[in-house]
């Protein structure tokens, strides 16, 4: 095992300024890579990645998603609030009813690539 580890090492000590020049370059900005940084790990709870993929199918109310999911409104509507903080869901009201939907494409992208990473491996 100590082996592999020292692989991961580099043992040179030249720094490769054009390399590193042109990646601080590109680096986004703090402030960008910490709300990156905050969008996946509101994909990090299981809960949210089904009811973002629900949504990937169908526009859906609350008691569309808590009849799918087995799980109550009140769970539902807690997780929803929090997508709907990240820009990640949207709603709209029909009568009483409110239905939500993902905010844009963006999303079922994300999805879609997140999905070909899993089912490569």
């Amino acid at each position: 095992m100590e082996g592999k580890a020292e692989n991961l090492r580099c043992d040179c000590l030249v720094i490769h300024e054009e390399i590193v020049g042109k990646v601080k370059e590109a680096m986004p900005q703090e402030e960008n890579l910490y709300d990156l940084a905050e969008l996946f790990k509101v994909f990090g709870d299981t809960t949210r990645i089904k009811i973002l993929w629900a949504l990937s199918e169908a526009e859906m109310c609350v008691c569309d998603l808590a009849f799918l999911l087995d799980m109550t409104q009140s769970a539902i509507s807690h997780q929803l609030r929090i997508l709907k903080q990240c820009r990640l869901v949207k709603n709209r009201k029909e009568g009483k009813i409110v239905f939500y939907a993902l905010d844009d494409e963006h999303i079922k992208g994300i999805f879609s690539q997140g999905m070909l990473h899993v089912k490569e491996g």
